[in-house]
């Protein structure tokens, strides 16, 4: 019983944390943002392929890096692990940054059709929650919604900045 009410507190900090975040990320890259958003209402499904494409590569590179970096494995000379570390560190930014505006974006996308009455920053936290208790939601939110959101999130973050106006 006691581990229950660890994990539903651990899941409401997560979603306070979280809103915070998107607040922040809202705040920081106001022009980003919503040209991601505007990418996900236009092209949900093209931004779903190329984030699928994306993500599964530089997830792979990154991957494939820090195993190469890894202290334990004595083939790789500690030369190259020093000169190695710096691609890891760009790589993982760079997908960190796509999901952070891309998540920022579908958290937007989702409250301006939920609560389109709200406040731009009541609709981001309240959107943020709902996102984050259906996440949530055992299987379906881990394999399924989880997935989506980000491989969309992470193409409509790379097509707002490849595509012009």
């Amino acid at each position: 019983m006691t581990e229950l009410f660890r994990n539903i507190f651990f899941v409401i900090a997560l979603t306070i944390t979280l809103s915070s975040y998107f607040l922040v990320i809202n705040a920081l890259f106001t022009n980003r943002v919503s040209k991601t958003q505007h990418v996900i209402n236009q092209t949900p499904g093209r931004s779903f392929g190329l984030g699928l494409v994306n993500a599964l590569f530089f997830g792979a590179i990154g991957i494939f890096l820090l195993i190469l970096i890894d202290g334990n494995s004595n083939r790789v000379p500690p030369i190259l692990r020093v000169i190695l570390l710096f691609p890891t560190i760009i790589v993982w930014t760079f997908l960190i940054s796509l999901v952070s505006i891309g998540l920022t974006s579908m958290v937007k996308v989702l409250s301006e059709r939920i609560f389109p009455d709200l406040t731009s920053w009541k609709q981001i936290v309240w959107g943020s929650a709902v996102l984050c208790f259906a996440c949530a939601l055992p299987l379906v939110g881990w394999f399924l919604l989880i997935p989506c959101i980000l491989f969309i999130g992470i193409g409509a973050a790379i097509l707002g900045i490849v595509q012009k106006n």
